[in-house]
């Protein structure tokens, strides 16, 4: 399953999975730092997830998003 960039501004970066019950976030917090997080949704599996993670750069925000969106891809494309 593919994954879409839902929104992009200076601060936060979101992509939904295509069948819209996961979503990543990245987020650049005012002491320059970055929160990323990962939100399943129940109706993709019997329990919902929320994982939430603080990073020091961009490049490991980025990286955390990228895994977490791997990770959370079924392969149904």
């Amino acid at each position: 399953m593919s994954w879409r960039e839902v929104r992009a501004d200076e601060r936060i970066t979101e992509w939904e999975r295509d069948d819209g019950h996961v979503t990543v976030r990245l987020r650049r917090r005012g002491d320059e730092t970055w929160v990323v997080r990962v939100d399943q949704l129940y109706q993709d599996s019997t329990e919902r997830r929320y994982e939430r993670e603080r990073v020091d750069t961009e490049t490991e925000a980025r990286s955390l998003a990228e895994a977490w969106m791997a990770e959370f891809d079924d392969g149904e494309d």
